[in-house]
Formats: structure tokens, sequence, C-alpha cells
């Protein structure tokens, strides 16, 4: 029952969202884009994680329905592919990402371009325009990514990145990392799959 009614409000925050996804041309007008997506983060409730799943169910190269994105958190580019029963918490910032199955991402967290999206002239002014290197930052899947943290190069599988950590190189799978920026300061067993001979 409880999944019946769950798929029943995906619908109906499908047609909901339908009108701003359109505004947006299903993610290809940026401004349309992120007119809805300011527009969505500003839902509160419950009726807005389900509003924001379907407008970014439309609009994303990929979003689940069983994902979560908080309140006050959107996108700012549609360039992201999000897998399944991720939680984004609330007030985060993500750029052009892929985030893996089961992320678990805390509020106040910044994923970022990649590190190089301003440009300096040759007398250090910064460029005007889209000058910038836009890079795909990828999270990997069942990671966590503490409250406040800063987010500019790639995070591991299983890797927990601490509290107000700023990440400006890839970390690894299996590993936890804190500081600024942030280092490796253990590594972190996997689970080890038993098998059973017959």
């Amino acid at each position: 029952m409880k999944a019946l009614l769950k798929n029943s409000a995906r619908a109906v925050f499908l047609v909901l969202a339908c009108p701003v996804a359109l505004l947006a041309g299903l993610g290809r007008y940026s401004g349309g884009f992120l007119f809805g997506a300011h527009l969505s983060a500003l839902i509160p409730g419950l009726p807005g994680d389900y509003f924001r799943a379907a407008f970014y169910a439309m609009t994303l190269r990929q979003f689940p329905q069983d994902s979560r994105i908080s309140f006050g958190a959107f996108f700012s580019t549609s360039d992201v592919i999000v897998g399944h029963h991720v939680y984004i918490g609330s007030y985060c910032v993500i750029g052009r990402a892929r985030i893996g199955d089961n992320a678990q991402i805390a509020s106040h967290v910044q994923i970022l371009s990649g590190r190089r999206q301003h440009i300096r002239d040759e007398k250090g002014a910064i460029s005007g325009g889209d000058q910038g290197v836009f890079d795909e930052v990828t999270i990997g899947h069942h990671t966590w990514i503490g409250a406040a943290a800063v987010v500019m190069a790639n995070v591991g599988e299983r890797t927990t990145v601490g509290a107000g950590a700023i990440v400006v190189k890839d970390l690894p799978s299996d590993v936890v990392a804190v500081g600024n920026p942030a280092k490796v300061i253990r590594m972190v067993q996997s689970p080890v799959r038993q098998t059973t001979s017959l």
C-alpha cells in the first residue's frame, strides 16, 4: 500500500512539475532550467521533495524519482547524472556531476564543476562569460559527503568525506578524508563477500 501511495504521489507531481520542466526546455534551455531549479528549491516539506524529484526527473540527464533533494538545494546545470536512492541535504549547490547509487550528501555541500571554472587574463582579471573549464565531478556509489564540504574533484566509492572538508584532488575508494585540503586519514575495509562452495 505504501509503495502504491508513493507511486501515485510521484505521478501527480510529474504532472504538476511538467509546465516548469517545459519552460526549461526539458533541461535544454539554461535560463528556464535555473528558474525551475530555484523555484523548486523553495517549496517546503514533503511536497517540495516530490516536486523537485519530478522536475529533475524531466530535466537532468538522469534523476530517478526514488532519489531525494531537500529544501533549498538545487542543481546549477542540467548536465548531471544521479543514481538511485541518493539523498541530497538542504542548501546544497551541485554543478556538473555524476552521483552514484546510494550516495548520501549532507546539508550545505557544494559540488563544483571542477577546479578551473574561472580563468584570469594576462592582467589577472577574471575573464567574463563561459571561459572556464567545467569538468564533471564523480561521486562514487555508497559515498558519504559531510556537511558544508566543498567538492572539486572525484570521490571514490564507499568513501567518507568529513564535514567542512575541501576536496581539491581525487580521493580513492574506501577511505575517510578530512580537512582543508582533504587528506586521507584512514582506509575503510569493504565487507568481503563470502562465497560457499558446493
